[in-house]
C-alpha cells in the first residue's frame, strides 16, 4: 500500500512524548552516579528516533502485512517500557531534592537499585535497536507525511440503485433552485464516512432533469491533499476534457477565469479534507465570474470545512434507516433460492441492524457475502469485527480509516483510548479529558493555554470528524458509532482490553497497558490474575462484585502492591483504601466516587503526581487526609455528595487546582474561607458550604471570590439550624463581600440568614447570569431585583418563610439608574415559588413581564390569595410571546399534585395543572386573545367544576377534543362549530345530555369515544351523522345500550366498543334488529356487562366481516343463543366471563359447535385452538 499517513502515525506522538522526557546529564548523574553517565540514556533516544522514522510506513502496511503489525506491536511493548523506566528516574531526580527519610536517599538507590535500572534500560534500547535492524526485512521504509493519499478516487458515475434518500434528493435540489439568483452558490454534504455523500452527489450529477440548464460541469476528487494549484489544474482538466499544462499560480487562476466567465457552472469537489480559510479564499476568485446560478458543491466529513468555504452552506446527511439499509445490503448479498434462504434473511438483516444506517457498510458486508451461501458462514461475520477483514476484501475499513489516519499523532492516541469503552456507552467531554490528561495523551500547551484547554480542543477536533456524536437530550453526553469503536479497539490491539469482550476461558494478556472491568461480570479468576498483568496503566472497575468467593479486600490490595505503574485507577466498589495505595509514585487519576470509604489513608499524600481525585458520592466520607496540601500537582477534586465536616488545613497550598467542587468552611485559621484566596485557578462550579463557620466579614473578603474569573458557577450555603442571628446586618455584609465576578452563570444561594440581599444580587452587569436559585432563606422579607438580569432562564425561590409581599422591587431597583429602561425579566423561561407559608401578595407589573416564561410553578403557597393567582395566571397566559404557536391545550391531569399550580409551554403544547379557578382564569386568557378558536386539541382532565367555554356560532380549527370527568355545567354539546374534528372523547361528563349535528353530515370524525354520560339521551338534529367514523366507543343509558338502532347505517366503521356500565337489567344481549347496518365492522368488544347471562348469535351473524370478538368482564355470563357466531370470525377472547369461560375452554357439547369453526380461541389469557 503506497503513500502516507496524512496526520502522522499513531506512535510517532507516542514517542515523541518519551523523547520528550529525557533526562539531563545532570539528573542522571544525581540518581545514578557519575559511572553510568549519559551514553545509554543517548542511545535510547538514537533507536527510538531511528524507529520513529519507519513507524508511518509500518502503520500503513500494518493490514496487509501481520508480520508488520507484530513489530508495531512489539515497539509499542518497548516503547511503553522505556517511558515507564524514564519516569521512575525522572520522579527519583525530583523527589531528592527535598527527600529526608533515609529510603529517598540517593545512597538507596545507587547502592540497592541501579544495577537493576541500568539492565532494564539496557534491555529496552536493545529491543528497539533489533527492531529497527529488521527494516529491510519487513520492507519498511521512511516516508513523509502528509504528502499524499490512498484514498480510491471517486468518479462522477453513478453506482447502483440509491436507497432512502428521496427526502434528501428533493431538499438539496430545492436548497440548490432556491439559490439560481445568486451569482455563486457554495453548498456541502457533510456527514460521517460511508453514509453516502458521494452517492448523494453523483445522483445529483448525473440527474439529467437538473443538469440541463448548466453550461459547464466538472467533477473533481480532492481527498486530503488540497493544494489550490494542483486541485485549480484538475478543475480545468475536467472542464476540457484533457490536460492542463500550466504551472504557476497566476496562470492557471486567469485561465480558469475564462473559462467560467459567463457561463453556468456546476462543479463538485469530493471528499473534502482541507479547513484552511486562506487557501479556500484563493482558490475560489475564479468561481465568482460565473453566471447567475453558478454551483459549486462539496463534500466533506467535516463541519468546519463547510465553516472555512466563505458563504458555504451545509446540508447534514443523516443515517439510512434499517429497512432502506437493509435494501441495500440485500442488492449487493445473493441469497439461494432453497430451504436456507429465510435463516440467512434473518441473519442478514442482524447484520444491517449492526450497520446501524452507514449503507457504505452494508453495501460492503452484502458484497463480502455473496458468494457465501452457508449459516455458519453468515453467523461468524455477524458476530466477528469487521476489521479482521483484509483492506482487499473490504473497504469499509479503508472508508473509516481515512478518517483516522488524517488526525495527528495526539488525536488518533485519544480516539484509540476509547476503546477501553464498551460499545454505546455514554461518557461526558469532560471526563474524558480528565483521562486524557492522566495518560499524557495531549500535545503541549502553547503558550498561555492550560491542559484542559487542549484537552477541550482535541475533544471537539474528534467531535467535528465525527468520531464522536453528542445524543440528543442526552445532557452533555458523547457516544461512539459501533464502526468507529471497532476500529479502535482493531487499532488498540492487545494493549487495550475491556472485560466484556474476554471470553470465559480468556486471560488478560501480559502486554495489556489498560484494563476495564465490568465486576457484575467478571469472575474471581479474572479478577485475581489482574495482579499479574505488573505493567498496567490504566485499571478501570466498574459495578459491583458478582462473586463470593473472592476476597476483594486481599485482591485489591494484590493489584496495589504489584501494579506499579498505574496512572489511572478507578473503583466503585471498596469499603477500605489500603495504605499501600501510597505506593503508586506514577498515578495521576484516582477514582473512588460512590464507593462506601469512611477515611482516606495519609499515604495518599504522597502521590505528588496526582492530578485528579473523585469522591463524588463518598456519603460516609467525613473529612479528607490532613497532609492533602502535599498533593502539589492536584488539579482536579471533586467532593461533591460527602459528609465533609471541613476542609484539611494548608488547600490554598495547591495553587494548581483547576476545579475544586466544594469547599468546606473550617473553624480554623488554617483551613477558613481565606484558604480560597490563594486558589486562583478555579473553573467551573465551586459550592462553599457551612458559611456560619466565618466569624468575621473581612474574612469573607480574603477569599477574593471576585478575583476568580473562570468561576461560572456559584454556590453560597449556610446550614440549616438556628436562624437566629445576632446581626442580620453582618450578614449582609457577609454576602456582600462574597460577590463573584460578573461573568457568573449560576448562582444558588442557601441558607442566607440576613433579612434582604446585597444590591449586587440581580445587578444588570451580570449579563451571563441564566440560572438562579435562592432557598431557605428564612429571615428574608424583600426579594431582589432580578428583573434586570438580562440573560436569566431560571429563578427557582423556596423556603423564604418570612417573605409576604413581591412587588415592584422584584422587577428593578429603583436605585439602579441603569435599570429603568430594562424590561422585566426578558429572557425569564421557567420560575418556581415553592413553600413560601407567608406568602400572600404578588403584584405583577403592568409592562411585558415575563414575554418568554414556558414554566410557571407555585408550591405550597398556602396564603396567596386565590383571586392574586388567577390574575397572575391570567396575565401571563395572556401576554405570551409566541402563543400563536400553541396548538394543544391540555387542562388537568390525572394525578393533581396537592397545592400545586402549573403551566408549561413544550413547544406547540401549553399544559394548565391545579386549582380549578386557575385552570378558568388560563381558559379566560385564551378566550380573551382569541386564541381558541386556533387550537387542533383540547384536553380537559378532572375539572368538573370548570366550565366549558359557550362557543359563538363561528368554526373552530379544533381536530381533537377530549372531556374526562370534567364539565359538569355542561348539558349539551354542538359539533357544527368543529367542522375539522376527529377525535371527540367525553367520559364522565355527568350532566350531558345531547350532543348535535345539526349540520349533517359531519364528514370529519372518525374517532367517538363517549360513555358513563348517564343522562345522554340523544344525538340531536342529523343524530350522528359521521359518514367516516371508523372507531366507535359507547357506554351510555341503559336504554341506548340495550338498542343501538338510534345509530345510523356507519358504513365506515371498523372498530366498535360497547360498555355495559350500570346496564343492570341486560341479560341476554345484543337482542334481534338491536345493531344498525355495520357491513365493515371487523372489531368488537363486549365489556363489563355485570348482569349479562347470554350472549345472542343471531344478530351477530349480522356483522359479516367481523374477524375479532372480545368479550371481557362479564362475570355471569354463561350460554351463547342461536345458530352460532359468525364464519368471519378468526379470533375470540374472553376474560372473566364465569361459566361461557369455561364451557368454551371445555369444549362444551352445546357451545363448541357455535365457536369452533374460528381459528384461534383465548380464554383468561389461554389460547385453546
Amino acid at each position: 500500500m503506497a503513500g502516507a499517513v496524512v496526520g502522522g502515525a499513531f506512535l510517532s506522538g507516542f514517542i515523541n512524548i518519551v523523547i520528550n522526557k529525557f533526562l539531563t546529564e545532570d539528573a542522571v548523574n544525581k540518581v545514578f552516579g557519575k559511572k553510568l553517565g549519559s551514553d545509554l540514556v543517548q542511545r535510547l533516544k538514537t533507536a527510538l528516533l531511528g524507529a520513529e522514522a519507519l513507524v508511518a510506513d509500518a502503520e500503513m502496511k500494518q493490514f496487509g502485512n501481520l508480520n508488520v503489525r507484530k513489530w508495531l506491536d512489539s515497539l509499542r511493548d518497548a516503547v511503553y517500557c522505556a517511558e515507564d523506566l524514564l519516569d521512575a528516574v525522572l520522579l527519583k531526580a525530583t523527589t531528592q531534592k527535598n527527600a529526608r527519610s533515609s529510603w529517598w536517599s540517593p545512597s538507596f538507590f545507587i547502592n540497592q537499585d541501579r544495577d537493576d535500572m541500568v539492565d532494564k534500560i539496557e534491555g529496552v534500547v536493545t529491543r528497539i535497536e533489533d527492531l529497527g535492524k529488521q527494516k529491510d526485512f519487513l520492507g519498511l521504509e521512511k516516508i513523509p507525511t502528509g504528502s499524499s493519499s490512498w484514498r480510491t478516487p471517486t468518479s462522477s458515475l453513478a453506482r447502483g440503485n440509491v436507497y432512502g434518500r428521496e427526502g434528501d434528493q428533493k431538499a438539496l435540489v430545492q436548497m440548490l433552485n432556491d439559490n439560481n439568483e445568486h451569482d455563486l452558490s457554495v453548498i456541502a454534504i457533510v456527514g460521517i464516512g460511508g453514509v453516502g455523500k458521494t452517492t448523494l452527489a453523483q445522483w445529483l450529477y448525473n440527474n439529467e432533469e437538473f443538469m440541463k440548464g448548466f453550461d459547464l460541469e466538472a467533477w473533481v476528487c480532492v481527498s486530503e491533499k488540497f493544494e489550490v494549484v494542483e486541485t485549480t489544474r484538475n478543475v480545468i482538466k475536467q472542464l476540457h476534457g484533457g490536460t492542463c499544462s500550466l504551472d504557476d499560480f497566476n496562470s492557471l487562476h486567469n485561465a480558469l477565469k475564462e473559462e467560467l466567465s459567463n457561463k453556468k457552472f456546476f462543479i463538485v469537489l469530493d471528499d473534502v479534507w482541507s479547513d484552511d480559510a486562506d487557501k479556500w479564499s484563493n482558490f475560489m476568485t475564479p468561481f465568482q465570474y460565473g453566471n447567475k446560478g453558478s454551483i459549486v458543491l462539496l463534500t466533506t466529513r467535516e463541519e468546519n470545512v463547510a465553516s472555512a468555504v466563505q458563504n458555504c452552506r451545509p446540508y447534514f446527511l443523516e443515517k439510512l434507516s434499517e429497512d432502506y439499509c437493509w435494501s441495500v445490503f440485500a442488492e449487493n448479498a445473493s441469497f439461494p433460492e432453497s430451504n436456507g434462504r429465510a435463516a440467512l434473511e434473518e441473519i442478514g438483516k442482524k447484520i444491517v441492524k449492526k450497520c446501524d444506517g452507514l449503507p457504505l457498510a452494508a453495501e460492503t458486508l452484502g458484497r463480502l457475502l455473496r458468494t457465501k451461501h452457508d449459516v455458519e458462514e453468515w453467523n461468524k461475520i455477524l458476530m466477528s469485527h469487521i476489521w479482521e477483514f483484509s483492506v482487499e476484501k473490504s473497504k469499509i475499513i479503508p472508508a473509516l480509516l481515512i478518517s483516522y489516519f488524517h488526525l495527528s499523532p495526539y488525536l488518533k492516541r485519544c480516539f484509540v483510548y476509547c476503546a477501553l469503552f464498551p460499545k454505546d456507552y455514554e461518557f461526558k467531554k469532560d471526563e474524558l479529558i480528565l483521562l486524557w490528561k492522566a495518560e499524557e495523551l495531549l500535545p503541549p500547551p502553547k503558550r498561555g493555554e492550560s491542559l484542559e484547554e487542549v484537552g477541550c480542543e482535541c475533544f471537539d477536533e474528534l467531535t467535528s470528524r465525527l468520531f464522536f456524536t453528542k445524543i440528543k437530550d442526552g445532557d452533555d453526553y458523547f457516544v461512539m458509532h459501533d464502526l468507529l469503536h471497532d476500529l479502535a479497539i482493531f487499532l488498540a490491539g492487545d494493549f487495550y482490553c475491556n472485560s466484556d469482550e474476554l471470553g470465559e476461558e480468556e486471560e488478560i494478556r501480559i502486554q495489556t497497558r489498560h484494563l476495564r472491568v465490568d465486576l457484575y461480570r467478571c469472575s474471581s479468576k479474572l479478577y485475581n490474575s489482574i495482579s499479574k498483568v505488573k505493567s498496567l496503566r490504566t485499571l478501570l472497575l466498574f459495578g459491583g462484585s458478582s462473586y463470593s468467593n473472592c476476597n476483594s479486600e486481599a485482591a485489591t490490595c494484590e493489584i496495589l502492591s504489584k501494579c506499579k505503574y498505574l496512572r489511572v485507577l478507578s473503583f466503585h466498589t471498596l469499603d477500605v483504601v489500603p495504605n499501600s495505595i501510597g505506593e503508586l509514585i506514577h498515578l495521576r487519576y484516582l477514582d473512588l466516587s460512590w464507593t462506601n470509604i469512611k477515611t482516606l489513608p495519609e499515604s495518599l499524600c504522597s502521590l505528588c503526581n496526582l492530578q485528579t481525585l473523585k469522591l463524588r458520592g463518598c456519603y460516609e466520607l467525613t473529612m479528607l487526609p490532613s497532609g492533602l496540601h502535599n498533593l502539589v500537582s492536584l488539579r482536579h477534586l471533586d467532593i461533591r455528595e460527602t459528609a465533609l465536616e471541613e476542609m484539611p488545613r494548608k488547600m490554598s497550598k495547591l495553587n494548581q487546582l483547576h476545579v475544586l467542587s466544594s469547599f468546606v468552611v473550617g473553624k480554623h485559621e488554617d483551613n477558613g474561607i481565606q484558604e480560597l484566596g490563594g486558589l486562583v485557578n478555579l473553573h467551573g462550579s465551586v459550592e462553599i458550604k457551612k458559611l456560619e463557620n466565618i466569624v468575621d466579614v473581612k474574612e469573607a473578603t480574603s477569599a477574593k471570590i471576585m478575583d476568580k474569573k473562570h468561576i461560572d458557577a456559584l454556590c453560597l450555603e449556610w446550614s440549616s439550624g438556628d436562624d437566629l442571628v445576632s446581626s442580620t446586618q453582618k450578614e449582609r455584609d457577609m454576602l456582600d463581600n462574597l460577590q463573584p465576578q460578573n461573568g457568573l452563570k449560576e448562582l444558588r444561594i442557601w441558607g442566607y440568614k440576613g433579612t434582604i440581599f446585597p444590591d449586587w444580587l440581580g445587578n444588570c452587569s451580570y449579563e451571563n447570569m441564566t440560572r438562579v436559585s435562592l432557598k431557605f432563606c428564612k429571615n428574608c422579607c424583600m426579594l431582589p431585583s432580578l428583573g434586570q438580569l438580562p440573560s436569566l432562564k431560571y429563578l427557582r425561590i423556596l423556603g423564604l418563610d418570612k417573605l409576604r409581599s413581591i412587588g415592584e422591587e422584584f422587577y428593578k431597583n429603583e436605585g439602579d439608574h441603569h435599570s429603568s429602561h430594562i424590561a422585566p425579566f426578558p429572557s425569564l423561561e421557567t420560575l418556581e415559588f415553592d413553600s413560601m407559608a407567608c406568602w400572600e401578595v404578588w403584584h405583577v407589573s403592568e409592562s411585558e413581564t415575563f414575554p418568554q416564561l414556558r414554566n410557571l410553578e407555585i408550591t405550597n403557597c398556602p396564603m396567596l390569595k386565590e383571586e392574586m393567582r388567577n390574575q397572575v395566571f391570567f396575565r401571563i397566559i395572556s401576554s405570551l410571546s409566541d402563543v400563536s404557536k400553541v396548538c394543544t391545550l391540555r387542562i388537568g391531569d390525572h394525578y393533581i399534585k396537592c397545592q400545586t399550580e402549573t403551566m408549561f409551554v413544550d413547544e406547540d403544547t401549553l399544559r394548565i395543572k391545579g386549582s380549578e379557578s386557575v385552570m378558568e382564569s388560563a381558559l379566560k386568557a385564551l378566550i380573551s386573545i382569541n386564541h381558541l378558536r386556533c387550537l387542533q386539541e383540547i384536553h380537559i382532565l378532572n375539572c368538573r367544576k370548570l366550565e366549558f367555554p359557550q362557543l359563538p356560532q363561528h368554526k373552530y380549527d379544533l381536530v381533537d377534543l377530549q372531556i374526562h370527568n370534567s364539565c359538569d355545567s355542561l348539558t349539551s354539546l354542538s359539533l357544527d362549530v368543529f367542522p375539522n374534528l376527529k377525535n371527540l372523547d367525553i367520559h364522565h361528563c355527568r350532566n350531558l345530555e345531547s350532543v348535535s349535528i345539526s349540520e349533517a353530515p359531519h364528514a370529519a370524525l372518525q374517532c367517538l369515544k363517549i360513555y358513563r354520560c348517564f343522562k345522554l339521551v340523544s344525538f340531536a338534529g342529523e343524530g350522528l351523522a359521521a359518514p367516516n367514523l371508523k372507531s366507535l366507543e359507547v357506554g351510555i343509558c341503559e336504554q341506548q345500550t340495550r338498542d343501538l338502532s338510534w345509530m345510523p347505517n356507519l358504513h365506515a366503521l371498523t372498530h366498535l366498543i360497547i360498555y355495559g356500565f350500570e346496564c343492570e337489567n341486560i341479560k341476554s344481549y345484543p337482542e334481534v334488529g338491536s345493531l344498525p347496518h355495520l357491513p365493515s365492522l371487523t372489531t368488537l368488544h363486549i365489556k363489563l356487562f355485570d348482569n349479562l347471562e347470554t350472549l345472542e348469535c343471531n344478530e351477530l351473524l349480522r356483522l359479516t366481516s367481523l374477524q375479532q370478538l372480545h368479550i371481557h368482564w362479564c362475570p355471569k355470563l354463561e350460554n351463547m343463543e342461536g345458530e352460532k357466531l359468525p364464519p368471519s370470525l378468526l379470533l375470540l377472547t374472553m376474560v372473566n366471563c364465569g361459566l361461557l369461560g369455561e364451557h368454551c375452554e371445555n369444549k362444551h357439547q352445546l357451545i363448541w359447535p357455535k365457536i369452533s369453526h374460528i381459528r384461534t380461541i383465548e380464554v383468561d389469557s389461554k389460547q385453546i385452538v
